[in-house]
């Protein structure tokens, strides 16, 4: 009992000395842990939140987000627009440069845009610049001119953007990773235009146009991001570097932080997040978040080929037990996908607990009480927290369907493959938007969507989808978005589970983040007080 005490009060001593101070060669580089190994650097290419906040720190987009969301300069020094809303004209910056010294043109922007939608490419998050006037057309290989994009280079320094429709949240889009200029003559220097997986990306041949410019990039071990000297805002730019750490063990990154090797982490441990409220509130940082955590379900797949075997997984599900008892760190439970009052909408439909309708569902589908079920594989990526989640799970099926359920966790590159490839049954996902509007979560399921990674295809949801597209009056494009989330949560390809906040530590040295609902890390206002 001595030893139990003293252990104790050796961890709450242990707690007690947080808060990112440790020595450092050059106490003005932040140390970020970032979760996980990059599965990339190219910006076409990948599909994180893990990948974002590098890229963000290395590329900079037409236009900008202040601390409130609200567009701001980027490369861009100004646009204007049309009065249909469908024309976009941006004034690039005379001093815009490439972290190699050459000039950034509008030119560039034009060629990344094409590479983005090139169908050999296959970027995921191709969908994102369909709004462009043929980008949809171009990506599917129903254009072949890339000329005939809705992207023109004026001039060097005029850049004439046409899209399909008006798209209130364009701007908004630009911090995205899909947008980013890419250079050409580094592209090209090492592969084809639209090859995948070159050496452009490793440090000795990185260039970048944002705040800060890679230094080093050693996998599993660190990105390091050192202040971009030909950056058009340099002066602005307050730290010397950002180390980002990947650190896919949440025990291991809050003990780091908590030793000071760390300034700012990617999550908390869930066990961790009511001591550090009691203890050292000043570092832990729980903030409201434009994201949903959910399961896919593979829909190609048996027995999830079966709409009502989908629709039974769903609603088997208690979610108040999964917040209240299992995450307990200011999680909302989900019955719906976009997560509420997303620009003023709030799915009305509703997936229920039900474990009696769950069970008369599976019986219908030849599974009485989950007779004739296959043991059924959650996939997860490496993390704790996922796995209690997936145990809860497990648990709630198993009692409530009697199936057999086993667990599988894979690294965040195997994961996304696994992910891409289909080959899974249930797999652990999340969703944070990429812009504050309901179509950013809602068109991820439209058929063949880059990150559907389902295998669910649905004409009348496609159609419903595309109607809000085009759709100019807010109200009824609002009503569309409702009518396809009820096709959604019916069909069941996902099991939304809960509405995250963004739980992390921050060390009372790093100032100039003001929290958002996208959870946007501007690297260029933080700055250290140590």
């Amino acid at each position: 009992m001595r030893f139990l005490t003293l252990l104790l009060a050796l961890t709450v001593l242990m707690l007690g000395c947080g808060g990112g101070g440790g020595a450092t060669d050059n106490p003005n580089i932040l140390r970020v842990g970032n979760g996980a190994e990059v599965q990339d650097l190219d910006p076409h290419l990948v599909s994180g939140v893990t990948e974002h906040r590098v890229l963000t720190s290395l590329f900079e987009g037409l236009v900008d987000l202040d601390a409130a969301l609200k567009p701001v300069p980027g490369v861009a020094e100004s646009w204007t627009v049309s009065d249909d809303g469908r024309v976009y004209t941006f004034t690039l910056r005379g001093d815009a440069k490439w972290s190699n010294g050459n000039p950034l043109t509008a030119h560039d922007f034009v060629y990344s845009w094409q590479r983005m939608l090139s169908p050999a490419l296959g970027a995921e998050y191709a969908y994102l610049l369909h709004c462009l006037k043929n980008g949809r057309a171009f990506n599917e290989g129903k254009v072949a001119d890339p000329d005939a994009l809705g992207v023109k280079a004026l001039d060097d320094h005029t850049l004439e953007v046409t899209l399909e429709n008006p798209t209130p949240y364009f701007l908004g889009m630009q911090i995205h990773f899909a947008w980013f200029p890419v250079n050409q003559k580094v592209i090209e220097t090492f592969g084809a235009k639209d090859e995948r997986g070159t050496r452009w990306t490793r440090q000795e041949n990185f260039v970048g146009n944002g705040p800060f410019k890679l230094a080093e990039w050693r996998p599993n071990e660190v990105i390091r991001v050192v202040r971009n000297p030909y950056y058009w805002d340099r002066d602005n730019v307050k730290l010397d570097g950002i180390d980002f750490y990947p650190i896919d063990n949440e025990q291991t990154e809050e003990r780091k932080f908590r030793v000071g090797d760390l300034d700012i982490t990617s999550t908390v441990p869930l066990y961790k997040v009511k001591p550090y409220q009691e203890k050292h509130p000043e570092l832990i940082h729980l903030d409201p978040y434009l994201s949903v955590y959910f399961y896919r379900l593979n829909t190609t797949r048996a027995p999830f080929t079966d709409r009502r075997v989908r629709r039974a997984f769903s609603m088997a599900v208690d979610r108040e037990e999964l917040v209240q008892n299992v995450l307990k760190a200011g999680e909302r439970p989900a019955c719906f996908l976009t997560p509420p009052d997303t620009a003023g909408y709030t799915c009305t439909s509703r997936v229920p607990h039900d474990p009696e309708g769950a069970r008369a569902l599976l019986a219908e589908a030849g599974y009485p009480n989950g007779e004739g079920l296959p043991v059924i594989e959650i996939l997860y990526n490496t993390m704790e927290s996922h796995k209690l989640i997936a145990e809860t799970l497990q648990r709630q099926w198993k009692e409530t369907l009697g199936v057999e359920v086993r667990l599988m966790n894979q690294d965040w590159k195997v994961y996304l493959s696994s992910m891409n490839n289909l080959d899974y049954s249930v797999a652990r996902s999340g969703w944070t938007a990429d812009v504050d509007d309901p179509v950013n979560f809602l068109e991820c399921f439209l058929s063949g969507q880059g990150n559907n990674r389902t295998g669910f295809s649905n004409a009348g949801y496609d159609r419903l989808i595309n109607a809000a597209y085009a759709e100019a009056d807010p109200k009824a494009r609002l009503d569309l978005l409702q009518r396809a989330e009820a096709i959604l949560l019916d069909e069941s390809p996902v099991v939304p589970l809960y509405f995250p906040t963004r739980r992390y530590l921050m060390a009372p040295a790093v100032k100039g983040y003001t929290p958002n609902l996208l959870g946007y890390l501007r690297w260029k206002d933080f700055y250290l007080t140590r």
